[in-house]
């Protein structure tokens, strides 16, 4: 298995993985109570944990993100989680809007987890 998106700068590392769910939206119910899919949460935990394993005794920061596609469901996930020492982070992105609109939220992600290094400009 690949992710679909590898960021790097140096030493940091930023896995994203996008999803998208149409038909039965971005979480799922159990209980009455909204849940992300758990098979997402443990597929990205394992693209962090392989990177991280690659480093051996090097100092870096690997993280992960879920990055799903804005639905009509209520609930938009936004969260970010500490799993065995590593951020898993899970958000949504916006695609019914300019294509700027979009970037701006794509380098929102990029200078959260790196700081101002590198943005995609217009």
């Amino acid at each position: 298995m690949q992710s679909d998106i590898t960021l790097s700068n140096g030493n940091d590392v930023l896995i994203i993985d996008a999803k998208y769910y149409p038909a039965s939206g971005n979480t799922q119910v159990q209980y009455d109570k909204h849940t992300l899919h758990s098979g997402n949460l443990y597929q990205i935990f394992t693209y962090v944990k392989n990177k991280d394993a690659e480093f051996g005794e090097t100092p870096h920061k690997v993280s992960g993100m879920l990055l799903y596609a804005k639905t009509e469901e209520d609930i938009q996930p936004d969260n970010s989680y500490r799993m065995s020492g590593s951020e898993i982070s899970v958000k949504t992105l916006d695609l019914n809007m300019e294509f700027a609109a979009i970037t701006e939220q794509l380098n929102a992600i990029v200078i959260e987890c790196f700081g101002n290094v590198f943005l995609c400009r217009r």
